[in-house]
């Protein structure tokens, strides 16, 4: 028989890491869940004389899956046979966690649920009946404060044991029908036949796969028929219905065992946390905390940490007694040239990889983790959320543009946290569009220092309103529904640094194992390309463009080809053409313009094939090309009609 497994489910920011730290000691395995982008994590633990799987999926709001994370959360239960739910509520918002509840033991799962933050539950004079929501609930219940490992024991004394659900959901009568008829139409699963049925007439399109895995295309029409009756004796949709009475009972519930008083204390921290959403203060204290983001990721990661590893340990320590090395035991120059040359594994790849990148990713996973664990991330979304919704998107776009003014190719990968397929679509287009990482970002700002302010400003507004303008027909011609901006409040804390050091150890651990091989991918095809002869092509294909449609030297094809491997390489070809005088303040401008909103760094293409799949990668590649050469050939034109 299969080993028991151990699945942690709740709403975000609810604390299921620190549990989850707490039961396997580390992060054992973070993966995508297969055919989708959602990270899961898989550890194991022993206790009882036993080995159990543990596995920590998405935070969701919903087992009627709204978004990507919901429902991969909602696979794994009925994937999973053999397993005991571990839900983690958090106490001060226990009405949105028994909204889960309630589905859990519809689904007819042994449960045990985690009343976590209890503390913070106790400072705002919340109180719990636990005895009393465990009878009206039919599973065990505990409080626990995970920060401090306080009551965590009971889940190693209780885990496994058998529960028996008491609460019923007594739905219209006509909704109660259809699910009886439904049931007769269902095989078996690893969850309830009602609650599937529940699923189907709530209108759950992501349940289409598995309908037709394992059911005929008749019964399949038989069970749309029975919906379609259902729908017609109700005016409001029966997904809104079938939630309306599950919150209804939760309300009778938190009657009988919920209370507090109406006055929440006023601490520090709770005072920080209204001041940061607040409408005119908080906008000063997001400008700080993007400030503080991109010195550390931008100045301190990308400047600080690159220069130290690629030009001290790198390029003096590491790479000349290994390329003595090579060379005095391989005579073959082709197969040095593939480990040692200008396109070599060791001396381009692994020095990007290593020297250039991992310090950036380092401090963007340090910032990630304490923006998230401090409940800030969210507030952050808030205050952004006008702002992006202007181009039909919504405020968490704003982690990952922001992050890409360090690392588009890192950027790229928090896309996930967006809800739909449609945002991250458009999230990475942006992004390798006209977002510049802080390397090339760097380049182009001092450039711009020895010349008069207006032309450092043209290149703002030039690709703000790119951004804006691309971002909003995006939204208009990809296919698909944006999400709604839902988003739970979690009070400010302050991160613990322990779950800070083992989550932060988890995704470099991922980076390593993910992302360092796209680099040697990547790095392999320019080798071949650089002997086959196609950059030469390519550089000649390209010139008539630049030379008299951007009217800049045939030089900067160079610096386009360049920018492809790297974005900062690229701007760099710039700043020595320009300190060599060749380039003048006009040229300048425009082929900065160009080369921002030029096409991404080849880190960042794979990533986003990884990401969005080959497919979408090739279309918003060749669709920034021509906006990119477009918008430089616009820009030099009107340059010239305005005299500058």
């Amino acid at each position: 028989m299969e080993s028991l497994k151990i699945i942690l489910i709740g709403n975000p920011n609810v604390g299921k890491s620190l549990i989850f730290n707490y039961l396997t000691g580390r992060y054992v395995n973070v993966s995508n869940y297969p055919g989708t982008t959602v990270e899961v994590a898989f550890g194991s633990t022993n206790f009882q004389g036993k080995r159990f799987q543990v596995i920590d999926t998405p935070g969701v709001n919903s087992l009627t899956p709204m978004s990507e994370d919901e429902k991969v959360t909602r696979n794994i239960l009925m994937k999973e046979p053999n397993k005991y739910i571990i839900q983690v509520i958090d106490s001060k918002n226990l009405r949105r966690g028994l909204f889960i509840s309630v589905q859990l033991l519809e689904m007819g799962l042994p449960l045990m649920i985690l009343l976590n933050m209890w503390d913070e539950a106790e400072t705002r004079k919340i109180k719990i009946k636990i005895p009393y929501l465990s009878m009206l609930l039919g599973a065990p219940v505990f409080k626990t404060v995970a920060t401090r490992k306080k009551g965590l024991e009971k889940i190693k004394e209780h885990i496994g044991q058998e529960n028996s659900p008491t609460l019923t959901i007594q739905y219209p009568e006509a909704i109660e029908e259809g699910v009886s008829k439904i049931i007769n139409l269902l095989p078996n699963a690893n969850i309830s036949k009602r609650s599937i049925a529940l699923m189907l007439l709530s209108g759950d399109e992501s349940l289409v796969d598995w309908l037709h895995e394992n059911i005929s295309e008749e019964v399949i029409k038989k069970i749309e028929k029975i919906r379609d009756e259902v729908q017609i004796k109700f005016f409001d949709s029966l997904g809104y219905i079938i939630n309306q009475t599950r919150l209804k009972k939760i309300d009778e519930i938190l009657t009988e065992v919920l209370s507090h008083e109406e006055k929440t204390p006023k601490t520090l921290t709770t005072f920080l946390g209204n001041l940061s959403i607040h409408p005119l203060w908080g906008i000063p204290i997001v400008l700080l905390v993007l400030f503080i983001t991109y010195e550390f990721v931008g100045v301190f990661g990308a400047q600080i940490c690159v220069d130290f590893l690629e030009e001290t340990v790198f390029q003096k320590l590491l790479m000349p007694p290994l390329i003595n090395l090579i060379k005095s035991i391989i005579s073959f120059p082709i197969i040095q040239d593939f480990l040692i040359g200008p396109y070599g594994v060791f001396t381009m790849a692994l020095t990007y990889a290593i020297a250039i990148v991992f310090p950036i990713v380092g401090c963007f996973f340090i910032v990630f983790g304490i923006m998230e664990d401090s409940g800030y991330l969210p507030r952050l979304a808030v205050m952004t959320n006008n702002l992006f919704k202007k181009i039909g998107l919504n405020g968490k776009a704003v982690l990952p543009m922001v992050l890409g003014l360090g690392c588009d190719t890192m950027a790229t990968m928090t896309a996930r946290i967006l809800e739909t397929e449609k945002d991250k679509i458009i999230v990475t287009f942006l992004l390798a569009l006209g977002i510049p990482c802080s390397a090339q970002l760097g380049v182009i700002v001092g450039m711009f220092s020895n010349l008069p302010i207006i032309y450092l400003t043209l290149w703002v507004l030039t690709i703000l309103t790119v951004l804006i303008t691309v971002g909003y027909l995006s939204s208009k011609i990809i296919p698909g529904e944006g999400s709604d901006f839902i988003l739970e409040i979690p009070p400010l804390r302050i991160p613990q640094f322990s779950n800070l050091l083992i989550k932060t150890i988890a995704r470099i651990e991922w980076y390593l194992k993910e992302a360092v091989p796209l680099f040697i991918i990547g790095t392999i095809i320019l080798f071949f390309f650089h002997h086959l002869g196609i950059l030469n092509i390519l550089e000649q294909i390209t010139k008539p463009l630049i030379v008299y449609f951007l009217n800049l030297p045939s030089k900067v094809t160079e610096a386009f080809i360049i920018g492809f491997l790297r974005r900062d390489y690229g701007a760099a070809g710039l700043y020595i053409l320009a300190k060599e005088g060749k380039l003048n303040p006009h040229q300048i401008l425009v082929s900065l313009v160009t080369i921002t909103l030029f096409i991404p760094c080849i880190a960042q293409f794979f990533m986003m094939i990884k990401e969005r799949g080959l497919k979408t990668t090739i279309y918003i590649s060749l669709v920034i090309f021509p906006i990119a050469f477009g918008v430089g050939g616009g820009l030099n034109f009107l340059l010239k009609i305005f005299g500058l």
